[in-house]
């Protein structure tokens, strides 16, 4: 029988991005949802979200990187960065071929899409940029997170709305 093992644990959410500051949030009631800080939500009926706002990006992405990715995959590469921290694992030692990424996610890079969008109709086709789609879609995650860290294993996306971690792990 094959085994899936969680070896370590990363956390990007609106409780924090931090493990121990999200555990501690979280066994305290404390709720991640407030009125959105993003954008200014006042013609919205519903001005509240579980925004993630304390994501540090400039400890896991460089900024040129960060300019070419929407902030699903900086979230990912975040929390797979801190999982590898957390479990203690040393991936210079490790067998890299045997080490594969799994990202389950319900839609990718929905920031991308809304600005693209946003081009598309306000400057016409032209000005669209060409990284869109390498911007937005599901698997780009996974895709990072193993360039980044050289892992050469298995190497895709799940994209089954809530059932998504479930069923990366499953696979796994």
């Amino acid at each position: 029988m094959r085994r899936a093992v969680v070896t370590g644990i990363g956390v990007v959410s609106s409780l924090g991005s931090d493990l121990n500051r999200f555990w501690d949030r979280l066994k305290s009631g404390t709720s991640g949802i407030r009125r959105i800080q993003s954008f200014d939500p006042t013609n919205f009926v519903s001005q509240i979200a579980g925004e993630v706002v304390e994501f540090e990006i400039d400890k896991f992405i460089p900024p040129k990187e960060q300019r070419r990715t929407d902030p699903f995959c900086h979230y990912a590469v975040g929390a797979a960065k801190m999982s590898v921290q957390d479990s203690g694992l040393n991936l210079g030692t490790e067998n890299l071929e045997r080490i594969g990424v799994i990202v389950g996610s319900g839609v990718g890079g929905m920031q991308a899409f809304e600005e693209q969008h946003s081009v598309l109709l306000n400057r016409g086709p032209g000005r669209c940029s060409p990284f869109m789609i390498p911007e937005m879609i599901s698997n780009m995650a996974a895709g990072l997170i193993a360039i980044d860290m050289g892992l050469k294993g298995p190497n895709y996306c799940l994209v089954s709305a809530c059932a998504s971690g479930a069923h990366s792990i499953g696979d796994a």
